[in-house]
């Protein structure tokens, strides 16, 4: 993979990541089309998402430091409850169990680990299917189109008034239903959460906050389960470099749009994504009978 081709894929996987115009999709359809080397194609992927893992932390900082701290909390209350409950067996006087989700941040932590459950269930048996759909054009563009009705949707969908305080562990079910599905290339994981959480009444505000950091998990279990393939990977040293620039551009790409993402969701700006969803979902069936 040259210099070029890793900032091309850095810009497509920074801004596609999180504009829901679906990054796997577009990466697919560049490398179908360009033909472009991806026999050590996995590790790139690995870093591209890391780069957008990068955009993602640095934007919400604040609130995944809240996020982690809470999660430690929870496992000491529960570990602590644990403790209580064998003693309560042995004892005569019972002892009080605490409270677990005594916050916001709490259940919010709760909320993203039952969306991540509910993805995993649906993509990790599907997980073969999946990475070879996008081998070629046609489900990409597909997908794409799918997109395009999702989006058309959500900028149709009103504010609601949830948040992390009053959102229900029903609405993680759904969202975490629609990241599952998203790992379709060709449907936008960011257009379909959010539209998810739109649905549910979440504020716009949260819908893209909860979309993008429960990407988290996500992102990270998807490179944790490539790992044991980079065995094969041989690389030189320029292809490494190559490949640490496109890390880089996808993390510098990937801020921007995130900041980029927050104010055209809150002014319904999901109509122009919808039209080029559309275009580029049918210009790549297209391309898939053609070439």
């Amino acid at each position: 993979m040259t210099l070029l081709e890793s900032i091309i894929m850095g810009i497509i996987q920074g801004a596609t990541e999180f504009l829901p115009v679906s990054s796997s999709g577009h990466l697919a359809i560049f490398k179908n089309i360009f033909g472009v080397n991806t026999d050590t194609g996995i590790l790139f992927d690995i870093l591209l998402h890391f780069g957008t893992l990068l955009a993602i932390f640095i934007i919400y900082r604040k609130d995944i430091g809240e996020l982690i701290i809470e999660g430690f909390a929870i496992i000491g209350t529960a570990l602590r409850n644990a403790g209580v409950f064998a003693a309560n067996l042995f004892s005569k006087e019972k002892k009080s169990y605490r409270k677990i989700v005594t916050t916001p941040y709490r259940r919010f932590v709760l909320l993203v680990i039952v969306s991540t459950l509910v993805t995993m269930v649906i993509a990790l048996p599907f997980e073969k299917y999946i990475g070879n759909a996008g081998n070629t054009l046609l489900v990409p563009g597909i997908c794409l189109c799918i997109t395009s009705f999702i989006l058309f949707i959500a900028d149709r969908l009103k504010s609601g008034e949830k948040d992390a305080s009053t959102a229900t562990y029903k609405n993680s079910l759904f969202v975490g239903l629609a990241q599952g599905i998203a790992t379709l290339p060709g449907i936008s994981r960011s257009g379909s959460t959010i539209t998810a959480g739109l649905a549910c009444g979440f504020s716009r505000e949260f819908a893209v906050k909860y979309s993008f950091i429960m990407s988290i998990p996500a992102i990270l279990g998807a490179c944790i389960l490539e790992i044991p393939d980079l065995a094969a990977a041989s690389l030189t040293k320029a292809e490494v470099a190559n490949y640490i620039v496109g890390m880089a551009v996808a993390a510098v790409v990937g801020y921007v749009c995130i900041k980029a993402m927050l104010l055209m969701v809150k002014k319904n700006k999901f109509m122009g994504f919808s039209i080029y969803c559309l275009c580029a979902g049918i210009i790549s069936v297209v391309c898939y009978f053609v070439l």
